[in-house]
């Protein structure tokens, strides 16, 4: 499985999950297909025209996707996103809809109660996102 984030703050970089690549440049994403690729909102902005392919695309919901996927998730504040937190006071990451994670398993809508978290929770909903799909489910995804 082949996951990267692009633009990724670097104070996120100790808590991507295991084999995710922090891309930097667009040049870091081509010349292979992701399984999962993440955008944050600067990352969208910073891809610009590059040839970039992936299976699962997560970006956040207010922005156009770049590339084609087979799968597009995104994350915001809005219903319409498929991630989304249903409370700010005491986070709560909200599945809007099912979400289909790389290693086929499928992640129904429901909620999870986060803990402290390294950032506002709003700015970290890609983090969140990756960590969600791609960390085992027999265990608590979101402990930093």
């Amino acid at each position: 499985m082949e996951g990267a984030i692009f633009d990724c703050p670097a104070l996120w970089l100790r808590h991507l999950p295991p084999g995710v690549l922090g891309a930097e440049s667009p040049a870091g994403l081509a010349g292979r297909t992701w399984d999962l690729l993440a955008l944050t909102r600067r990352g969208r902005a910073a891809l610009g025209r590059a040839e970039v392919s992936c299976r699962t695309l997560l970006i956040p919901g207010d922005s156009p996707p770049p590339l084609r996927a087979e799968t597009v998730i995104t994350c915001g504040l809005s219903s319409r996103d498929s991630l989304t937190l249903s409370s700010l006071t005491e986070p709560v990451l909200c599945v809007q809809r099912h979400l289909p994670r790389p290693d086929g398993a499928v992640i129904e809508p429901q909620e999870f109660p986060l803990p402290s978290l390294p950032g506002p929770p709003e700015e970290l909903l890609p983090l969140l996102g990756l960590r969600l799909l791609l960390m085992p489910l027999a265990e608590p995804p979101f402990l930093w």
